[in-house]
């Protein structure tokens, strides 16, 4: 019996709605295929905590997880919490703390579920966005001077560095080699940002020497949107910095039906130590606690831990149901359906249960 530590993290909004639905699924799992097991713990942090304690996790929380094989993480938002304090209180700190510098981010769009592109359905859109995510936009270098003067200044900073691009662009074309179209497209804004976003591509036309198999291009971010919309079949990999591949991931979401079936991954390629993984939905206030929160993403990052572990067959079953489900019509709101959260979340796990495969 194969044994994994799992932190479980559901956090604010819907994230403990759809956490509670992965982890369903996954016990579904384990039972079906009997030869592995998850050993899930809770986390109560987030901005609940962050009310009672000022602070969104505890102070040694990163060493309380670093023992564990992989972070299941819900959300993190609240309407009466500021953004840059839940988010540099909790996820962030997670994400830089454990070098989790390759975010990944699959789309593509899922049986029965419709894409607002017209003409455009399962099979025309297929694709993996590459995030770095440790640096760049990100980085959280610079200050504010002069507070409330007319004169005040604020600087945000982004870093790149030789060594975070390089094994960034190394990761994506390593993932691009290993899909049966071996195409990249690298997005810059390298014609207004002429140095870090300049440097970005001459790293990345360096190590494209180490990958002459894989068919590699060039996009500035802003024609990027327009090629994501107009010409979804022309993309399969994709690498941008922090910030563009943050926005874009979120277009990619909307053009595959909806944020509700996007999911993310924040991964330690190197191993030492554990990876995150969190749908891109995010809090989702205005729905919380209805019960018609998308389980989808959940489920898709679920998977996308799965085959980090070394569970590639209980992901691919996993991905399976969630497929054959969507195309029955079993479906949230956001995507055309009328099925709650716990509905979906049931005829997931019973396709899981009846699958012969």
């Amino acid at each position: 019996m194969r044994e994994y530590k799992i932190a479980a993290i559901p956090a604010d909004g819907i994230g403990p709605e759809v956490i509670a639905a992965g982890l369903q699924a996954l016990e579904a799992l384990q039972q079906r295929s009997g030869d592995f097991r998850l050993n899930v713990e809770h986390f109560d942090w987030g901005s609940d905590y962050y009310k009672k304690t000022g602070r969104m996790m505890p102070e040694d929380g990163p060493e309380q997880l670093k023992p564990f094989d992989a972070i299941f993480f819900g959300a993190v938002g609240a309407p009466d919490v500021p953004d840059h304090i839940t988010l540099w209180g909790l996820r962030l700190p997670i994400c830089q703390g454990f070098d989790q510098y390759a975010n990944v981010r699959p789309t593509r769009i899922l049986p029965g579920i419709s894409s607002p592109l017209a003409g455009v359905g399962p099979g025309d859109l297929d694709w993996v966005i590459v995030r770095e995510n440790s640096e760049g936009e990100y980085a959280g270098q610079g200050g504010r001077t002069h507070r409330g003067l007319p004169e005040e200044v604020a600087t945000e900073v982004s870093i790149f560095t030789r060594v975070g691009v390089t094994r960034i662009m190394r990761y994506a074309f390593k993932l691009a080699q290993s899909r049966p179209r071996k195409l990249l497209t690298i997005v810059t804004k390298s014609n207004a940002q002429r140095h870090g976003m300049v440097m970005w591509d001459e790293i990345a036309a360096e190590v494209a020497q180490e990958f002459p198999d894989v068919t590699w291009d060039k996009m500035l971010v802003d024609a990027m949107t327009v090629r994501m919309t107009l010409k979804p079949q022309s993309l399969d990999t994709i690498v941008a910095t922090n910030l563009h591949a943050d926005i874009l991931s979120d277009l990619a979401g909307a053009l595959a039906g909806s944020l509700g079936v996007a999911p993310t991954a924040n991964i330690d390629p190197e191993r030492r130590y554990p990876s995150m993984f969190e749908p891109i939905h995010g809090s989702a206030f205005d729905i919380t606690g209805k019960g018609i929160a998308n389980p989808i993403a959940t489920f898709w990052t679920a998977a996308q831990m799965l085959e980090h572990l070394g569970e590639g067959a209980a992901a691919a079953r996993l991905m399976r149901a969630v497929e054959s489900v969507a195309a029955e019509g079993v479906k949230t709101p956001d995507v055309g359906g009328k099925a709650t959260t716990q509905e979906v979340t049931n005829a997931v796990c019973e396709a899981i249960r009846s699958s012969n495969i």
